[in-house]
């Protein structure tokens, strides 16, 4: 296992692993609008670059998240919490954590269905923009 910081968590990544795992996942897959657009923001490679940094880091690609969620909208575009779950496990926590992510160990299992133990998430929290047409909100 390599290890590796991200937002101050010192991890173990099981890179093996995790990129055997996403080789045959076809990524998040839920409908509602919040989704799809999180999903074309993904599939254009339009995140934030820290994240795609990350992304790229582990050789996942953006569009398999395993966790999306819109937190809320507002006048500055759509806060969104969305997870990557990674093989390997969390050495060490940060005394405080001020940046837009984490790692942690996500409970939701949706969108990892047999993933392999011993498992963490990297989580980002990003403000990103409405791209698909307004009739398709929601």
């Amino acid at each position: 296992m390599l290890q590796r910081e991200y937002f101050g968590y010192t991890v173990a990544v099981d890179e093996v692993a995790t990129q055997e795992w996403y080789a045959t996942s076809p990524g998040w897959d839920c409908e509602c609008g919040d989704c799809r657009n999180f999903l074309a923001l993904a599939q254009q490679r339009a995140l934030p670059q820290p994240v795609l940094d990350t992304l790229d880091a582990l050789g996942i690609a953006p569009h398999q998240a395993t966790y999306v969620c819109e937190l809320y909208t507002d006048e500055r575009g759509v806060l969104y919490q969305f997870s990557y779950r990674v093989a390997g496990e969390i050495l060490a926590t940060p005394p405080q954590n001020e940046e837009a992510g984490r790692c942690c160990h996500e409970t939701y299992p949706y969108g990892a269905p047999g993933f392999p133990t011993p498992h963490f998430d990297v989580e980002f929290f990003y403000r990103l923009p409405w791209v698909l047409p307004p009739e398709e909100n929601r």
